[in-house]
C-alpha cells in the first residue's frame, strides 16, 4: 500500500516519548530531577493537529513530571506514563475513541515499540530507531529523535490529506 493512503484515514497520532520528542538523553539535576528538551517545532505540529480537528496521544513507558507538564501545555489529554507494555494501551485508546487501526499512526524508536507498528495503518520510525523498528516501519523519518521528527510526520500527513497548502495560507493570512 502506498504511504499516502496509509496517510489518508489517519486521524489519531500515538508517539512515544524518550527517543522521539526528545533525543533519548536522560538528564538528572542534583535533587534527581529529570530535565527534558523538546523540539519547538514538534510542538507547533501536534498543536496544528489537534486544531485540525485530530487526536494526539503520548504512550511512555517511563513517568516523568517533564512530560505531563510538556502534555498539559500542549492541551495533550491523552497521555498515558508508565506503560511498559504499549500495544494493550493503544489498543484501549483505538477503543476509547471508536477508531480503526487503519485510522492511527505511531511513532518510535526502540524495540518496545515493535508491537504497536505491526498493529497501526502508519507506523513510524524516527531516523535514529534501532534498526528493528525502522525495518518494520512504513516511513523512517529524516530527523532524529527530538529533533523534529514529530513534525516531520504531522506534516507529511497533512499534505497526504491536502490540508498543509491551506495551514500555511492562514498562517500567511494571520488567521490562524
Amino acid at each position: 500500500m502506498k504511504l499516502s493512503a496509509r496517510c489518508e484515514p489517519v486521524e489519531l497520532i500515538l508517539s512515544d516519548v524518550d527517543g522521539v520528542l526528545t533525543d533519548g538523553t536522560l538528564i538528572l539535576d542534583a535533587q534527581g530531577q529529570e530535565i527534558k528538551r523538546f523540539h519547538i517545532r514538534d510542538g507547533l505540529a501536534i498543536r496544528i493537529w489537534q486544531r485540525c480537528g485530530h487526536h494526539f496521544g503520548l504512550i511512555t513507558a517511563r513517568s516523568s513530571q517533564a512530560v505531563k507538564l510538556r502534555a498539559q501545555e500542549l492541551g495533550i489529554t491523552l497521555l498515558r506514563q508508565g506503560s511498559e507494555e504499549k500495544l494493550p494501551v493503544v489498543q484501549q485508546v483505538i477503543q476509547e475513541l471508536g477508531l480503526e487501526p487503519r485510522q492511527v499512526c505511531y511513532i518510535g524508536d526502540d524495540l518496545p515499540d515493535l508491537a504497536v507498528v505491526d498493529h497501526v495503518g502508519l507506523a513510524v520510525a524516527v531516523a535514529d530507531a534501532a534498526a528493528e523498528l525502522r525495518q518494520a516501519a512504513h516511513l523512517v523519518t529524516q530527523a532524529p529523535g527530538g529533533h523534529g521528527a514529530v513534525r516531520e510526520t504531522v506534516e507529511m500527513i497533512l499534505k497526504a490529506q491536502r490540508r498543509w497548502d491551506e495551514i500555511v495560507q492562514r498562517f500567511r493570512d494571520g488567521s490562524w
